[in-house]
């Protein structure tokens, strides 16, 4: 039987980097989404990016996202973009809208 030399092994060693909650880090992107999304929703497809704008917002307040204002404000824009299609959608008389008439 031959005897192997072996290297010691090296103790794993503490990250000194800053550690930062996933789910914290999540839910401040969300809420930006939800921001991005329903400004974006006022100008094109407010019928899509309205509700997901809201369903964003929404899961990002519940879940305590550092950012609670652009939340606020990418459910705010998700309700407009909503009522915004609503409006037009009764001027037109019609179940859609479009900048073309």
């Amino acid at each position: 039987m031959g005897l192997t030399a072996t290297a010691p092994r090296s103790k794993a060693t503490a990250s000194t980097d800053p550690v930062v909650p996933t789910g914290r880090r999540d839910t401040d992107g969300m809420a930006v989404a939800s921001f991005v999304l329903g400004l974006l929703g006022l100008l094109v497809l407010n019928i899509f990016l309205g509700p997901i704008a809201i369903v964003l917002a929404s899961i990002a307040l519940l879940r305590g996202t550092g950012r609670k204002g652009r939340a606020l404000l990418g459910l705010g824009l998700g309700v407009a973009d909503l009522v915004v299609l609503a409006v037009l959608m009764a001027m037109d008389n019609t179940v859609s809208w479009g900048l073309a008439g």
